[in-house]
């Protein structure tokens, strides 16, 4: 292949490199009004009143709106980003009496500059009642404290909800009899994990700027994943017709999810919709850390039972879910931790169940991964203790039990797994980390050892039956392509990627190939970048288009020549009749489709998939630990993915390098914590340690390819399972080192300094 699995570089390069004014903020008009959120200090309470006389009093400023513009009743709405009919609970309104955590939306204030707005701020008093709060996850299915007692929370799916347990949604699913399965095996983990509320720490913040367009319009313009979804919250939560909505996306500066929720989209929206004035919201770092979508805490009953030959024939999982004070992804989530952990184990019988809670700390949301990440850091940590608990290595388990080729996988909803290579990704790692060599541990000398652990994972390539991805290919006047798409490129390289699927279909270099930033007034309808959908459906619309787009160059190229259809040929640069050798250049048939023609060179295609195949990935880790001070190094990551055929080489190496390392954060520093009073303690990132390049060490990622004949040119997704072998991989490597169990992330140089000064180690004398 000339274009697809190449290492092309990002056709945004050039520009992002350079500086360029590319992201949301930089092209917004300069007369925004500025818009900024009074945010409420309690973590459950009621608004009896607002006086913000003395912030009106303050020259530039233009508004403050609060509940009172909000009538009460009014239908609710939820800013996740997904298809209809929703699984999130419409449980919000632009702006609420009740506040429901700390951070929470009192008034949106607006004015000429961000000087006048926060004197304002400063002057606005609130007389709240001041409610007891729910902050404990355990503590809040049918707790007395109701989060959501109002009596217009709308859920439009029958997911086992009942706000006024504080359940936001319940589920079940199993196959085989898990119980007697359990009981009949000679070995069975029965353990808890938990991890916490990880935030997503894009470089840009959330930022949206709107204004009043020609037609009357409501022109909004973020820095969103979800350009059509995020069209129809803003009209349902401003109460106005999708029609008068416009949503159009620049670069945007990462997303990993947290863009999947239109976190900052209404407010300027609401306020452009009263004035009929521009304006734009920037959330300042604090607030994308208190007040935005991390992902969800959970905690994690996980039974494993095997036979003594390390067969394991049940797993058995409950997963509580903290989604916070809203729903939003809250019952999609939670589905992942088990749809995509248990399933790449061969069992005889699974159960799966979920609850779903509401409490009053700051709502959760999209991280990469979804849930899968949490329910794979359970389950591949319960594996590594049945491996310790059978003496066992951990990869001849994994070989042993793992999902192949060809495989039914019940816990997966019964898919079958039409493309793996799990098993060679296995064997790659094994020697990558030199494993049989440095399995378990090694002593360095003085207070340090080194230690390997592993893991593996799985995710999906979309949302079965649910998910569209569309496309629309022309070929322009002057002999070059426009390619129209609404995923919407969140500096994943998406745009490059599919330019790259058409460029090998129509044979020409990807830089003939214009693509615009996704539109809604211009895309063809798309569900967005997330779910690890945008290259194996988006990709194959954009495939599937560019083939009839091929036909019907051909065609105009074959009347042209005189000749027939099936007696022309094309290969990138023009049309030639196979009979005489004649032609037609590319840039000929460009200019006669524009006179006397009825034939549009331009092509157009959606796609869904009944089936959504799971890319795989195995990981290994080798930790430097200080047993003294609990300082952990990470000295190598070897990872082998299978994403079917990768389309960039490039990009995709660089996906799966950032994943680990978010993951590596996940499993080592990363932590959101609250207060007695339900304020987040983290709220910088002086606090907030994400990984530096200092922290990673090496990381050495490798590809072995299946051949996914659903996906374009056999692609499948890689965007989210990169992600999800770090932390168990990690916490079993700790474990090799310290002797040390650790269940609960983040695992801090605190607690294993702590554990072995208690226990002790036989490397210290």
């Amino acid at each position: 292949m000339r274009f697809v699995n190449q290492p092309i570089r990002k056709k945004d390069a050039e520009q992002l490199l350079s500086g360029k004014p590319v992201y949301t903020q930089d092209i917004a008009p300069k007369d925004c009004l500025v818009v900024k959120i009074l945010r409420s200090k309690y973590a459950n309470a009621i608004i009896r009143d607002i006086d913000f006389s003395a912030a009106m009093k303050v020259d530039g400023m233009e508004a403050v709106f609060t509940w009172k513009d909000v009538p009460q009743d009014s239908r609710r709405f939820t800013l996740a980003g997904e298809t209809y009919p929703n699984t999130s609970p419409f449980d919000r309104l632009i702006l609420d009496r009740h506040m429901r955590h700390v951070g929470d939306v009192a008034a949106i204030v607006a004015g000429r500059d961000e000087k006048c707005v926060n004197k304002a701020l400063s002057l606005i008093k609130v007389d709240y009642e001041v409610l007891e709060p729910v902050l404990d996850f355990h503590k809040a299915l049918d707790n007395p404290v109701v989060v959501h007692p109002e009596d217009n929370w709308e859920l439009l799916c029958p997911l086992g909800a009942d706000r006024m347990r504080n359940l936001c949604s319940h589920s079940e699913s199993s196959n085989g009899d898990v119980d007697e399965v359990l009981k009949g095996c000679d070995v069975v983990i029965d353990r808890t994990y938990h991890t916490k509320p990880n935030q997503q720490c894009m470089m840009e913040p959330f930022c949206t700027w709107c204004s009043i367009d020609a037609m009357g319009r409501l022109n909004v313009v973020s820095s969103t994943q979800i350009v059509f979804h995020c069209r129809k919250i803003i009209a349902a939560a401003l109460g106005i017709p999708n029609s008068k909505v416009h949503v159009s996306k620049p670069r945007i500066g990462g997303g990993f999810g947290a863009k999947q929720t239109s976190v900052s989209e209404i407010y300027p929206a609401f306020v452009t919709w009263k004035t009929k004035k521009p304006s734009m919201i920037v959330f300042t770092r604090e607030e994308c850390m208190t007040a935005s979508s991390p992902r969800h805490e959970m905690e994690l009953h996980v039974r494993v039972g095997a036979s003594k030959d390390g067969t394991i024939r049940a797993i058995d999982l409950y997963t509580l879910s903290n989604t916070g004070a809203y729903g939003e992804h809250g019952p999609t989530t939670v589905g992942l931790s088990g749809h995509k952990s248990i399933p790449i184990y061969r069992t005889e019988a699974y159960r799966f169940r979920c609850d779903v809670v509401y409490t009053n700390v700051m709502s959760a949301g999209a991280y990469r991964g979804y849930g899968a990440t949490q329910g794979i850091f359970a389950v591949e940590s319960a594996v590594n203790e049945l491996a310790h608990a059978l003496d066992m290595d951990p990869m001849d388990i994994r070989e042993k039990n793992m999902v192949h080729e060809g495989d039914i996988m019940p816990a997966y909803y019964d898919q079958l797994n039409t493309s793996c290579a799990l098993d060679k990704c296995l064997a790659r790692v094994r020697k990558m980390i030199d494993w049989d060599n440095k399995y378990p541990v090694k002593y360095m000398g003085g207070t340090k050892v080194r230690s390997v652990g592993t893991a593996m994972a799985m995710q999906s390539s979309g949302i079965t039956n649910i998910d569209v991805g569309s496309a629309i290919i022309k070929l322009e006047e002057g002999g070059f392509y426009t390619l129209l798409h609404g995923a919407g490129d969140m500096g994943t390289g998406c745009d490059t990627i599919l330019a790259q699927i058409a460029a090998e279909v129509l044979e020409c270099d990807c830089d003939m190939i214009n693509v615009p930033p996704a539109d809604t007034d211009t895309s063809p309808y798309d569900s967005g970048s997330y779910a690890s959908r945008t290259t194996y459906l988006t990709g194959k619309a954009v495939e599937n288009c560019a083939r009839s787009l091929r036909e019907k160059i051909i065609a105009l190229g074959a009347r042209m020549l005189g000749c027939e259809t099936e007696d022309a040929e094309f290969n990138g640069e023009r049309v030639i009749c196979k009979k005489d050798g004649k032609f037609v250049s590319l840039f000929e048939l460009a200019e006669a489709s524009t006179t006397d023609n009825n034939l549009a060179l331009i092509a157009s295609d959606s796609h869904s998939s009944s089936i959504s195949p799971p890319p795989f990935i195995v990981g290994a880790v080798e930790l430097e630990t200080d047993l003294e001070t609990g300082e952990v190094k990470v000295i190598n990551y070897a990872a082998a993915v299978d994403c079917g055929t990768p389309v960039n080489t490039n990009l995709a190496r660089v996906q799966a390098e950032g994943g680990i390392v978010q993951g590596i954060g996940m499993a080592l520093t990363e932590n959101v914590t609250y207060d007695g009073s339900g304020h987040v303690l983290e709220n910088s990132f002086m606090q907030y340690k994400i990984p530096s390049r200092l922290d990673i060490g090496h990381i050495d990622v490798v590809f072995e390819s299946s051949y996914e004949k659903e996906g374009p040119f056999g692609a499948k997704s890689i965007g989210e399972v990169v992600i999800n072998t770090s932390a168990p991989a990690i916490a079993d490597a700790v474990y090799n080192a310290t002797g040390e169990r650790f269940r609960e992330l983040p695992i801090t140089p605190e607690k294993i300094a702590m554990a072995v000064e208690k226990n002790g180690s036989p490397f210290l004398k």
